[in-house]
């Protein structure tokens, strides 16, 4: 393993979460309940992390709690036939590519994600990236928020915590940063996240992937 470790967040991060597919995730509820009624705001959930939303919503429709692993499994099948078949694309973050080949020069990658560990490896197989982050890859299987989440990942790192950097756009990846005690960089190309990343104590923005190469060698190198 290199002497740095950077983790990246998924969503908002790397990829866009485009529209289609966040509806597809909804798509093997139809069967069972009206899903024109579930809520698409991921924060009205009690856990940003797709088994905890699975597992309410299943909770407050009363099905049997043996759906969650039905459900989980539709849900990728029809992710990985829909990539495959290009009616859905990953929309690559401006800039991802020669971030993470930046980034990879100097450090392992890795992702901390609330989606399901296999759907986030679809979604960047299919941008091809998955490559760049595939040694160190914890997504939301064994359920809790993101500071579990980015735990899971750095229990399996064997460096110290100051030469981790964790690059996330959610005020939750700013929470487990600092609850981890590792280097976090507040990522969003939206003025108004960025201020709210701000506000909830990240030190360190960046509202491009060019000016977070930067923080990131500065961070590696003390300049």
């Amino acid at each position: 393993m290199a002497d740095w470790v950077v983790i990246f967040d998924v969503d908002g991060v790397l990829l866009e979460l485009t529209p289609a597919e966040e509806e597809l995730f909804f798509i093997p509820f139809a069967s069972r309940c009206d899903a024109s009624k579930l809520s698409r705001d991921w924060n009205s959930y009690r856990i940003r992390n797709d088994e905890e939303i699975v597992a309410e919503i299943i909770e407050r429709q009363g099905l049997p709690e043996t759906e969650k692993y039905n459900i989980k499994q539709e849900y990728l099948s029809l992710l990985r036939h829909q990539l495959h078949e290009n009616t859905i694309a990953s929309q690559i973050i401006t800039g991802v590519t020669e971030l993470l080949d930046t980034c990879s020069k100097f450090a392992t990658l890795g992702i901390a994600t609330a989606n399901f560990r296999e759907a986030a490896k679809l979604r960047l197989e299919s941008a091809g990236l998955w490559h760049h982050v595939s040694a160190q890859a914890f997504g939301a299987d064994g359920g809790g928020h993101k500071h579990e989440i980015l735990g899971r990942t750095l229990e399996n790192l064997k460096i110290p915590k100051s030469r981790i950097i964790y690059i996330g756009d959610n005020v939750n990846d700013v929470i487990a940063g600092q609850k981890h005690g590792v280097h976090f960089i507040g990522f969003s190309e939206s003025q108004s996240r960025l201020r709210q990343l701000s506000k909830a104590g990240a030190k360190l923005l960046s509202s491009n992937h060019y000016e977070a190469a930067m923080i990131t060698k500065r961070i590696m190198f003390r300049k």
